[in-house]
């Protein structure tokens, strides 16, 4: 949409397009049985016609292209291109020509002007071109501000603006879950909608982790020599179609062993995603930083470090826990273990492990055995800091397979 500002009549004439590719011709198809009345008359006239795919005539998509009949949409993270052309309808000769072209959206007003510079003068008959490119940032709506000034053979200086007005729609819908470990590791999963009426090709999905941590995707399969994308090898989005990626975090080393800085990091990076449409118009965006709830570990975080998978009944196996200081004061720590009614501890139970400054942790192997079949959770250990005589429990630590090593007759 345009909209002069004056009704004076101008030597210049301002014509603006928008430069798009063009897409694939689509008709529908009329087809009916053989045994109908028209017989195989459709089919012969789709076979005939010069615009359908040769041998798939009933599809509703040709082989023809065809040039865009509006403004058509444009999303985000894409990029706008714009054809700006100036003609001299008169039969006079122009100077001083400024050809000035701003983009006007919620937040901020944008020159996309290639050159600010005058022209010296349009002959007449003759027009003066420009392209402009943008990349849009922004939802909502945007005003293209084209003006022309000018100055005619008599002196007389003249000046004329154009708008044109556009929506700028939202490509996709973007959501994310946070999934924290029992160790530092930070999983995200992120689901990625298409939300518009074309089908997308996703050329990249990527996370730019923090700088406190390094990121492994897990939207591959390794095979023997190579890895194959769990999405397959045409890696196409449908219209509403939504898919989900997963992403590890670890804390890099010079982090891992400070938990209290670990324990307060919130940001965790951003999502980069690339993808292209139609005929490969390529779009690209970038999301804000990406920020988790902090885990809260307390005073005192216990975490396992190594536990077997399978132990056979009434056999002791060995674990290691580690015993993390996440306060910010040092602790004199007393451990104590408790039998339950499947686990039972191996050793000494109120045994003295010393002081623990801020940040610092120590590991601490143990040896338990459980007198139950079945998936069976480890339990039972008491933390207590004899200086302020505050006591820590912890329950369902780990789970571990019992089995029974002789056969089932003998169990």
């Amino acid at each position: 949409m345009d909209v002069n500002q004056t009704k004076q009549e101008h030597l210049l004439a301002l014509k603006v397009m928008r430069l798009t590719k063009p897409t694939l011709f689509t008709n529908l198809p009329v087809t009916c049985e053989d045994r109908d009345l028209p017989g195989d008359l459709f089919g012969k006239l789709m076979r005939e016609d010069p615009s359908t795919i040769k041998g798939a005539e009933s599809l509703m998509l040709g082989e023809m292209l065809t040039l865009p009949q509006n403004f058509g949409n444009i999303f985000l993270g894409e990029t706008f291109s714009s054809y700006i052309s100036v003609h001299n309808d008169s039969n006079q000769v122009v100077k001083d020509i400024l050809v000035k072209a701003d983009l006007q959206t919620s937040s901020q007003r944008l020159n996309l002007s290639a050159s600010n510079s005058a022209v010296a003068e349009l002959k007449s008959e003759c027009c003066i071109d420009d392209v402009i490119h943008h990349e849009v940032k922004e939802i909502g709506t945007h005003i293209l501000v084209c003006a022309v000034s000018y100055t005619t053979q008599y002196g007389e200086k003249l000046y004329f603006r154009k708008f044109f007005k556009f929506q700028v729609l939202k490509p996709l819908d973007v959501k994310t879950k946070f999934y924290n470990a029992e160790t530092d590791e930070v999983f995200l999963e992120a689901q990625i909608q298409n939300i518009t009426t074309s089908p997308m090709f996703m050329e990249k999905v990527s996370l730019e982790p923090s700088m406190m941590y390094n990121v492994t995707e897990l939207n591959t399969v390794t095979s023997e020599d190579h890895g194959e994308s769990t999405f397959g090898k045409m890696s196409y989005l449908q219209p509403m179609d939504t898919r989900q990626y997963l992403y590890c975090l670890k804390p890099k080393p010079e982090y891992a062993e400070k938990a209290g800085v670990i324990k307060g990091v919130t940001v965790i990076g951003k999502l980069d995603i690339v993808w292209k449409t139609n005929l490969g118009e390529r779009g690209r965006l970038q999301t804000s930083q990406l920020q988790r709830m902090a885990p809260g570990y307390g005073d005192i975080r216990l975490s396992l470090e190594m536990i077997p998978d399978t132990v056979n009944l009434e056999e002791p196996f060995d674990i290691i826990c580690k015993i993390t200081n996440c306060s910010e004061r040092t602790m004199d720590l007393l451990l104590e273990m408790c039998n339950t009614r499947s686990i039972h501890w191996c050793g000494i139970s109120g045994q003295q492990l010393g002081k623990l400054s801020p940040g610092a942790s120590l590991s601490l192997p143990l040896a338990v055995f459980s007198s139950v079949q079945g998936l069976q959770s480890v339990s039972g250990l008491r933390l207590t800091d004899t200086f302020l005589k505050r006591t820590y429990e912890y329950d369902d630590i780990a789970q571990v397979c019992v089995v029974c090593p002789y056969t089932s007759n003998e169990c």
